[in-house]
Parts: C-alpha cells; structure tokens; sequence
C-alpha cells in the first residue's frame, strides 16, 4: 500500500464523530476522501470497471477523484440514503434509488484494497436486536429475558413473570409527529395496564428491568477496548441525561473482552459499541451492541483515546489485514 493511498470516509457532512477522525488523518497527512452516497448522482460521479483483473475506476466528488483500487480503507459511519435526482415522478425516483443502492453501493462495498471499519454488509447484519442477543448469548454474555411479540396475551405474561418489564425500540428510525417534528422513541418501564391491542400492530422488544447501579458503554476497536463507566442517570435511558453523567475510564473485565471478541468476530466486525447494565450485586447484563455506535460525546480524555484507535485501523489498513 503506497503512502499516497487514501482512505475513504462514507458520512454525511454533519458527523461530528467521522469529522474527529478526519482531523487526527490529517494531522497524520494521511490523505481522506470524504464521500456521501446521499449526494449521488447530483455530486457524485463514478466509472466503475470489471474484467479480469478486478474492480477498478475512478469515483468523484465536486473536489476529488478517487481510484477504487487504491483505497487503503473505509470508515463506514453514517450516509444519508441514496437519492434520486429532482424533478422525477414517484415511480422513476424509485427506480433510480434502487439501481444507486445496488450500483454504487455495490461498488463502495467491493474496494479490492480497502480494510472497512466496518464493512457496510456487516453493519447491517449486526443492527438487528435478535441477532445481537442470540449471537451474544452463544459468546457468554449474560442476557435479561427478553420477549419479541404481537401478541396482546404474550406480552401481558412476560410482564406478570418478569415485571418490571421496559419496551425498547427495535431500531432508531425516523418518526415524526403530525407536526412534522421529529420524535425518539426512548427505552421506557412499562405499565402493565398499557398492553392492550396495540401490540398486535408490530413486533415489540419487551425486556426484564435490570436494576442497575451504573452502566457501561464498551467500544471496541480492532484489538483495542475501551470501557467507560457511566453513573448519576436520575432515569432509566441515560441517553436522556447527558449533562446529569460522570464518565471514568475502567479497566475491561477479562471475560467480558472474550466475550466481546467471540462476538465481533461472529459477525465480522472491527468496531462495535457495547451497552451493559451492571446490577447491585455486580453482574454485567448485556443490553446490545451497535456496529456503528457514538463515541464522540464522551470527555475529551476518553475520545481522543477511541478517536486514535480508529485513525489507526484506517491508517494502517494492510497491517490490520496481514494479522
């Protein structure tokens, strides 16, 4: 891998955590390729090549033209979704977002140089919450009981056998009220009262209550952990209480790091961010693990340490794959 290589960044431009790792590169002189498949084809253009000796091309931005076989690695974070261009009906703008997803993105998986922190496919597979608990109760995590249902009766039973039980989303997607504002569905305690019929309209996530005396969020980035211990949440989702939180740098239990190994490696992934809850008597319950998750909002003495982890990964891609 030549030192001219780049790597490429797929985000959007409002990414403060893909911006973190974009300045320490640069200190690096390390060149970056920031990419955004939410602005093709308006912004972007690509010219792709197959045959016998692979994938190759160009793909350019409005400031940059890039070689695909000479991508050293990709930092996947958060892209907007494909895009069509303006002015064509529904049933043409659809087409055109599909065959964008399928051929660009099919492209920016398949870089025959590139190491991917992570891999776009990888992501995906690891963001279903059914997935993560069944692979994480074969690695040896500890896993509250959890219920996924439609079912008015089922629910209800689970409440009465596990109460307190919380509903958690399944995934962070867009909702909006009839306002147009946008809304997040939080992890909340559930009312037994409240399970009525509406839980046959779609699967819902219910999970036994850990009572927790803190928190951890773990991110690992290739070899490298890193566990922060989080208290002083006044509620149930300290994703609401930011300001109310202390964070302190712990060491990694020993079995908690090979779980979390088993695990990575179980769904093929260099980076993931764990979230446990640790209970009064000190047991670690495992509440899932995001492919993609923040960092960047931690204290300045604990990102840089994450944000230096990721630039290397990305910096030295052919060593990272040698291993």
């Amino acid at each position: 891998m030549t030192p001219a290589a780049p790597v490429l960044v797929v985000s959007q431009v409002e990414d403060v955590t893909a911006d973190s790792v974009t300045e320490v590169l640069n200190r690096r002189r390390v060149p970056v390729v920031r990419l955004d498949p939410g602005d093709f084809p308006t912004d972007i253009s690509l010219a792709a090549r197959l045959d016998n000796a692979g994938l190759w091309g160009i793909a350019g931005t409005r400031t940059r033209v890039t070689d695909l076989d000479r991508v050293r690695s990709v930092y996947w974070r958060r892209p907007r979704p494909y895009a069509a261009p303006p002015g064509l009906d529904k049933r043409d703008a659809h087409w055109c977002r599909e065959e964008a997803r399928y051929g660009l993105g099919g492209v920016l998986a398949s870089l025959p140089c590139a190491h991917y922190v992570n891999h776009p496919w990888r992501n995906r597979d690891a963001e279903h919450k059914p997935a993560q608990l069944a692979t994480a109760a074969r690695c040896g995590f500890d896993i509250p009981p959890t219920l996924l249902t439609n079912d008015e009766t089922s629910a209800r039973e689970f409440a009465r056998d596990h109460g307190p039980v919380i509903y958690k989303p399944l995934r962070s997607t867009h909702y909006q009220n009839p306002d147009g504002r946008a809304l997040t569905v939080w992890v909340e305690e559930v009312d037994p009262a409240d399970l009525n019929a509406g839980v046959s309209q779609t699967v819902h996530l219910f999970q036994k209550r850990v009572q927790s005396v803190a928190d951890l969020r773990v991110t690992a980035v290739g070899e490298e952990v890193f566990t922060v211990r989080i208290e002083g949440s006044p509620g149930l989702d300290w994703r609401r209480h930011y300001d109310a939180l202390s964070y302190s740098l712990i060491d990694t239990p020993p079995t908690l790091a090979k779980s979390m190994r088993q695990y990575l490696e179980a769904f093929g992934l260099v980076f993931g961010a764990f979230d446990f809850g640790v209970d009064g008597d000190g047991r670690i319950w495992l509440y899932e693990c995001n492919p993609n998750g923040q960092y960047a909002w931690f204290p300045e003495s604990i990102t840089s340490k994450i944000v230096t982890a990721v630039a290397d990964q990305l910096q030295h891609a052919g060593e990272h794959r040698a291993r």
